[in-house]
C-alpha cells in the first residue's frame, strides 16, 4: 500500500511541476547610444543589453530582421520611438563627449537608459 502511496505522489509531484510556470517579473536594462555620421543627417544608434558573449562583436546596432543590414535612424527620436513600440521604458539620459580615443574625435554621444519587466523564463 505504501508502494501505491509513493508512486501516486510522485506522479503527482511531476504532474504538478510540469504545469506550474514560474510568472516572476524580472526588471531588464538597456542602452541606447546615439553618435551623428560623418557627412550625414543619420545617426549610428548602438544598443547593449549587457549580453557577455557579444562583447566581441564590437557592432551593437540593431540590425533589419529581413535583411540583417544596420537599422537607419532618422534621428534621435525615430530611435526612442522605436524602442517605445518595443515596450521599453526610458529611464535617463544625458550627452557625453567624446574623450579623443574613438575614430569620431570631437562628437558627442548620447545616452539613453531603458528598462523592461521580463518573465524570468523569457531570460533564463
Amino acid at each position: 500500500m505504501k508502494k501505491i502511496n509513493f508512486t501516486f505522489l510522485f506522479l503527482s509531484a511531476i504532474i504538478f511541476s510540469a504545469r506550474a510556470q514560474d510568472t516572476t517579473m524580472v526588471e531588464q536594462y538597456c542602452k541606447l547610444t546615439a553618435t551623428g555620421k560623418m557627412f550625414s543627417n543619420k545617426l549610428h544608434i548602438e544598443l547593449d543589453f549587457g549580453d557577455v558573449e557579444r562583447k566581441w562583436l564590437k557592432d551593437y546596432r540593431l540590425r533589419d530582421e529581413k535583411t540583417g543590414k544596420p537599422k537607419q535612424f532618422n534621428s534621435v527620436i525615430d530611435g526612442l520611438n522605436f524602442m517605445g513600440a518595443q515596450g521599453w521604458t526610458l529611464v535617463n539620459a544625458f550627452p557625453m563627449a567624446d574623450d579623443g580615443t574613438s575614430t569620431q574625435r570631437g562628437t558627442t554621444a548620447y545616452h539613453y537608459y531603458f528598462k523592461k519587466l521580463f518573465k524570468r523564463s523569457e531570460i533564463d
